[in-house]
């Protein structure tokens, strides 16, 4: 049941030239292959840079929010300010979820970076569970967006933070407890 749930609720030089020495042409269309094939490694290595630091925040996010509902007696308390700047933490970290939830490549970046920040808490066998969480619960909402700015914009009032969090409180209530007894 809790695993059906999850499902529910919670992104590489080398150019031999030998027989094309003499044809400037040729040459020209070498240099383009490089420069496209670099550019094209940098954008994936780039790509899988911002899906695995993304997936450590999440994954950072997630622990701290579960080390407060174990606190809490395995309740999400959504007027608790680090329970409300963990969520707001959590969903601007996902937002590139949003876009790239088809991408095999980015979501197991992501899935890296969280199983690297959360102290064992999301593993090889709930990573992939707990990312199609998160991917449900980012595509669902039209306030991604305007959590991620939250974040940046800390002028916001302490009100807006808790209708984030409790926009979440469901969706994190399930994740959380699925991790039972870690």
């Amino acid at each position: 049941m809790k695993k059906s749930i999850l499902f529910v609720a919670a992104a590489i030089m080398m150019a031999g030239c030998g027989f094309l020495k003499n044809s400037s042409s040729s040459n020209q269309q070498t240099a383009n292959s490089q420069a496209a094939t670099t550019t094209t490694t940098t954008t994936t290595a780039q790509a899988g840079n911002t899906a695995q630091t993304a997936g450590q925040g999440a994954g950072n996010a997630l622990l701290n929010l579960y080390n407060q509902y174990k606190a809490d007696g395995n309740k999400f308390d959504y007027k608790n300010m680090q329970n409300i700047l963990n969520t707001v933490t959590l969903v601007a970290n996902c937002e590139g979820l949003k876009d790239n939830y088809k991408d095999k490549t980015y979501l197991s970046e992501f899935g890296k970076g969280m199983m690297a920040s959360s102290l064992g808490l999301i593993t090889q066998d709930n990573v992939e569970d707990v990312t199609n969480s998160l991917v449900t619960m980012v595509k669902e909402s039209d306030t991604v967006k305007s959590a991620s700015q939250t974040v940046q914009n800390t002028a916001n009032s302490a009100a807006s933070y808790a209708n984030t969090a409790a926009q979440y409180a469901g969706a994190l209530s399930t994740i959380l407890g699925a991790f039972g007894g870690n």
